[in-house]
């Protein structure tokens, strides 16, 4: 059972020890809800296995924490054990320590000042569709509304504004099939892709600076795909390329972009998530800002604030884990940050 009056660091491995891989976060989401709902002053509603909690205090703003519940695979990473102020454990940086911090302020927090949801979901680490926030977003989207939200994602204690877009696109050559005894009667479509990666090669990629913050783009090859058998020339292969793009380019904009440099090949788009600008000139975002300290940076990839900018509603990336450390075996977040995230939470909380 969580105990939310135990120190935020004994919070954060008693949640790591609940095995929470994705699809399977129906205990802890229950032992969210439970710890959550012994507490008067907030209202709690559940869609699945994603918990939300709110004050109703009539404040004239709302702000929005948000941390997911499920982790990748484990690694023969649990339990949790500790060395040198770093708690190891599948989960540690990504993300159970921004729950743990999250679960502590509204355990502490009975009147903030300003209202403030709590949300904690589900499969935020799968395919999008089954994403928490998703449904939430479909079936409940006021239970999201507000000015301003905190994502806990992995920071390293650093405020990590908006996010980047994403896509994926196949970049097609076709050639002519033949034996491979008689070659030269085939076109090797396999042969046929020199120049697309020699335009992935040459790339220069972008770094824009929107509002204040530098993004660094990246159009790259993630697979390739080819052949028919081992004694036939190949007559297809295709490319499939990521490109990261900042939140200044929309997805039709960012799609255009990947046309232009393929142009005179086929090109079809697999999946696009959009990107999300900072949001920190949003008088809310700047008191955050003031009371977590430190010099904001971008978010160099996707995150669920792309969601909430969706909404409507401004947000950024905090949280205590170290962002390099995700998904490995040797996962681990540093005691001393979860210490000084929760302090810093409750500061610009409270004052």
């Amino acid at each position: 059972m969580l105990d939310l009056t135990q120190d935020v660091r004994d919070l954060t491995a008693a949640i790591v020890d609940i095995e929470s891989v994705s699809g399977n976060e129906q205990e802890l989401a229950d032992e969210v809800e439970r710890a959550l709902s012994a507490l008067p002053h907030l209202k709690i509603d559940r869609s699945g296995h994603t918990v939300v909690a709110r004050t109703e205090l009539g404040r004239s703003e709302r702000v929005l924490i948000a941390g997911h519940l499920d982790t990748v695979p484990v690694a023969g990473n649990l339990p949790s054990r500790i060395g040198n102020d770093l708690l190891y454990g599948c989960g540690t940086s990504d993300m159970k320590a921004g729950v743990a911090v999250a679960l502590k302020l509204a355990a502490l927090l009975p009147a903030p000042n300003r209202d403030v949801t709590y949300v904690f979901y589900d499969c935020e680490e799968v395919e999008a569709e089954r994403n928490g926030l998703t449904r939430v977003a479909r079936d409940h989207a006021d239970w999201l509304a507000a000015d301003f939200a905190v994502l806990m994602e992995p920071t390293d204690g650093v405020i990590e504004g908006g996010c980047q877009g994403t896509l994926r696109a196949e970049i097609t050559v076709t050639g002519k099939r033949a034996h491979s005894a008689r070659s030269w009667f085939g076109v090797n479509a396999i042969h046929g892709i020199e120049p697309v990666l020699a335009r992935l090669n040459a790339y220069e990629a972008r770094r824009p600076v929107v509002d204040g913050l530098e993004y660094h783009e990246g159009l790259n090859a993630v697979g390739v795909r080819g052949g028919v058998a081992g004694n036939v020339i190949p007559d297809l292969c295709v490319v499939s390329v990521n490109y990261r793009f900042a939140p200044d380019l929309s997805i039709e904009e960012a799609q255009e972009h990947v046309r232009e440099v393929f142009d005179g090949f086929e090109v079809r788009f697999v999946d696009a998530a959009p990107g999300a600008r900072p949001g920190l000139t949003h008088p809310v975002a700047a008191a955050f800002t003031a009371a977590v300290g430190g010099t904001p940076r971008a978010k160099l990839g996707w995150t669920d604030v792309a969601r909430f900018s969706a909404l409507g509603v401004p947000a950024v990336n905090y949280g205590p884990g170290d962002p390099n450390l995700a998904h490995q075996q040797g996962e681990y977040v540093s005691l001393p940050k979860i210490v000084a995230s929760e302090r810093a939470m409750l500061d610009w909380l409270t004052i």
